[in-house]
């Protein structure tokens, strides 16, 4: 949290607030801009930082109460917290030598503009400062702009001040009197549009910022995509700062007023309101653990392999379709009870070789906990899984078992169901965890030595669990304001409960495994900078959080969200809950556009908001789905249609750019492609037009390039993976990767059998 250290008054609405960040401070640049969230439940705010005090350790803000957000932060006093403050994000403004350069900024654009001013002067510039506002009282930094530019002009709308005019007036008298070679802009995005059109007449290169229609400033969600020269952008990844003349403001006006309504309604609710441990136990002898101990010897012995392979697989517990098709958070899955889960532990053969561990990308000794449990050692069976996976209650929810472990099992020769080893691992973790007594595992001596982890997903957890084994200092780096990197934001709490990530989480944290939160590496801090603090080792784990869009006619209407910033805003905001600021869309007829788990996810949460149709468009049949089978199951369960073998080629949008139509084409299955499914083809004039007013996109993702760009001499794939070795050890030898930032986008076991991997690694290489 950050304390605010001093609050000015500029005028009934805008404020000016002190905020101690010292991190931010020492990295930030002209152009920066930080993610504030006030409250457990507040929305994502972006603000441009105004200026930074690196003695002082601050940053200043400046703030307008336009919506619900802004006015719960204006709202805050001296000495108050802020629940988070993430940054510095964004690239900085490019500042050189142009010659003589006009500052245009409006309202509280001003705030933003200062620090630009007085990096042009540095650099050499003549600047003049074009300031404007509705009233005199809405001019602010005057002072501080006099001090920095050669000439400030003041306009305002009702004439109080200054020149009575618009800032394209003040603007214009500039350019007509001498020789201007470069313009920059920031204010209300109306104001931007007609600089802009102005300068074009002119000539005059223009930059302008962009940054009030982020939501998140990471890049993940996709949410600030906007047109720039025809081509798709992300403001907080490419921006916030565009040429200003290659940015379709009409599509940006557009999608400012997305979520409009929804505030209004929320300001007026506000207004109303304003009104009125256990211990470890003993490690066992390793003669315990092996195949041969006398307590398995004695299991083998009880039952006959025909009489195992006679038991018939047990099938999972789940909730009525019907019922938890409007239940956001109670779990479908509801586990085995004791008794299934005994009976299925002795469908194992605890075969010699078993395959179903060659399976397993984190290697967990499955026979034998699985055999634990077999003997009512359940306790036991839960630390079995807990020596090499960091995350047992996550995996036996999520991973695709099918097409790992229980894909190799011996069973299947037979012709029979294989164990459900899953389903097993779930039972185990969740006993443990609702007894009490939750077991740490074994830790070596501290050697003092320290790890830094980016990135708090699978890959980042499984690592820094291994490195905290080890005996090293470890801290995972997490951008976000929770711990769990894709297991909470991407993974709904019907799949995945939040309570039980925070127990794997807390469980590290008693390993010794520091947390910290809202710290952007290669923004917040450097890569550099954690070896100057004396870190010896550093693993990238940042994930693959950019969504891929189809960039097809129509794609940047309002309502057309990627699968990202959907659950993002449903997971991690908790936006469909009444007491959550940040706003989502509801839609009737949505259209999910993918085939994968997140297309799953995201179809099964739209209907839980109340969808009437909920429809998942995929470009090839139900076989070539890449989704698990179980998650295809549950949504036809939860009345999910499935329009396979047709795909997007345009959305139409109504007067007010919501969109109302998607245009999907008809596909036939042609040849298999590399991955070995079978490629899909058009039909040659079969097209079908489907009425929707929500569409959301999940056609995968691409590595978030923030941190890699920040690392000098990092190689780098052609699509912004770390290029890494059999031991995930990249280009620079004391930085290793693992997880969705190398692989481009994969499952949660496979991201963790990359920290494993590295952990390995990094340990042998720092020993010696």
């Amino acid at each position: 949290m950050n304390k605010i250290i001093s609050k000015e008054h500029f005028s009934e609405k805008v404020f000016k607030l002190e905020i101690e960040a010292p991190l931010i401070a020492r990295s930030r640049k002209a152009g920066h801009f930080v993610i504030v969230r006030v409250g457990e439940k507040g929305e994502r705010m972006p603000l441009t930082i105004a200026a930074a005090d690196t003695t002082r350790g601050t940053i200043t803000l400046v703030v307008q109460e336009v919506g619900l957000s802004s006015t719960r932060l204006c709202e805050l006093n001296e000495g108050d917290y802020i629940t988070d403050v993430v940054g510095p994000l964004g690239q900085a403004t490019h500042i050189e030598n142009f010659g003589t350069v006009v500052c245009a900024g409006g309202g509280v654009g001003v705030a933003p503009m200062l620090p630009i001013v007085q990096a042009l002067k540095a650099a050499g510039n003549r600047v003049i400062a074009v300031l404007a506002g509705r009233s005199k009282e809405l001019i602010i930094l005057e002072k501080e702009m006099r001090e920095s530019a050669d000439e400030v002009i003041i306009m305002t709308d009702d004439g109080s001040y200054g020149r009575k005019g618009l800032v394209t007036e003040g603007v214009e008298e500039v350019i007509k009197r001498e020789k201007v070679n470069k313009c920059f802009a920031i204010g209300p995005a109306i104001m931007m549009k007609f600089v802009c059109l102005l300068t074009k007449k002119y000539e005059i290169p223009t930059d302008v910022s962009l940054n009030t229609i982020m939501v998140d400033g990471t890049g993940m969600c996709g949410a600030c995509r906007i047109t720039i020269g025809g081509k798709t952008k992300f403001v907080c990844v490419d921006g916030p700062e565009f040429d200003g003349h290659q940015v379709d403001f009409d599509e940006m006006l557009k999608r400012m007023g997305a979520f409009k309504s929804i505030e209004r309604e929320e300001m007026h609710k506000l207004e109303e309101d304003e009104a009125c441990k256990a211990m470890p136990e003993a490690t066992q002898e390793v003669d315990e653990k092996s195949r041969n101990a006398a307590w398995r010897l004695e299991l083998r012995k009880a039952m006959k392999p025909k009489e195992r392979t006679a038991i018939p697989r047990v099938e999972m517990n789940e909730l009525n379709a019907e019922y938890r098709s409007h239940s956001r958070k109670e779990e479908v899955n509801q586990g085995l009870t004791e008794e299934q889960a005994l009976t299925e532990a002795k469908r194992c053969l605890d075969c010699a070789n078993p395959g179903c561990m060659e399976g397993c990308p984190v290697g967990i000794d499955i026979p034998r906990f699985i055999k634990n449990i077999e003997r009512g050692e359940i306790l036991e069976a839960a630390k079995t899984l807990k020596e090499t996976s960091a995350l047992p209650a996550v995996c036996g929810r999520v991973c695709p078992q099918e097409k790992q472990c229980e894909a190799k099992c011996i069973h299947l020769k037979m012709k029979e169901q294989p164990v459900a080893i899953g389903y097993l691992e779930r039972f185990a973790a969740d006993y443990e965890r609702e007894s009490g007594q939750i077991s740490v595992p074994e830790i070596k001596e501290k050697n003092g030595i320290k790890i830094a982890v980016i990135g708090s997903g699978p890959a980042g957890l499984s690592f820094a669990g291994d490195m905290a084994k080890y005996g090293y200092d470890v801290t995972v780096f997490e951008a976000l304001h929770e711990i769990g990197g894709v297991l909470k934001y991407g993974i709904p709490e019907f799949r995945l409960p939040n309570k039980v990530v925070d127990v794997e989480i807390d469980n590290l944290a008693k390993m010794g495994v520091n947390f910290i939160k809202d710290c952007i590496i290669g923004k917040t801090i450097s890569v550099e900078q954690l070896e100057e603090e004396g870190f010896k080792g550093v693993f990238v784990a940042s994930g693959a959080g950019l969504p891929n869009f189809m960039n097809i006619p129509g794609e940047n209407s309002i309502n057309i969200l990627s699968s990202n910033e959907y659950l993002t805003r449903v997971n991690l905001m908790d936006a469909a809950s009444e007491d959550s600021d940040t706003p989502v869309p509801f839609g009737k007829n949505v259209a999910v556009i993918g085939g994968g788990n997140t297309a799953m996810d995201s179809v099964r949460t739209a209907r839980r908001l109340g969808a009437e149709r909920a429809m998942i468009i995929y470009r090839r049949s139900e076989e070539e789905m890449p989704a698990r089978i179980e998650e295809v199951k549950h949504a036809k369960e939860e009345g999910v249609e499935f329009l396979t073998l047709h795909n997007p080629i345009e959305y139409i949008a109504d007067e007010q750019g919501k969109v109302k139509q998607v245009i999907l084409q008809k596909m036939e299955l042609g040849e298999p492609d590399a991955s070995g499914r079978r490629s899909p083809v058009p039909i040659p004039g079969a097209t079908e037009t489907i009425d929707i007013d929500l569409a959301i996109v999940s056609v995968g993702v691409s590595p978030n390039p923030i941190v890699p760009s920040s690392i000098p001499g990092l190689e780098v794939g052609r699509k912004g993976t770390i290029a890494v070795n059999e031991n995930m050890q990249s280009s620079i030898p004391t930085i290793y990767a693992g997880g969705d930032i190398v692989r481009g986008g994969a499952t949660v076991i496979l991201a963790m059998g990359d920290g494993r991997k590295a952990a390995a690694a990094m340990n042998e290489q720092l020993k010696g």
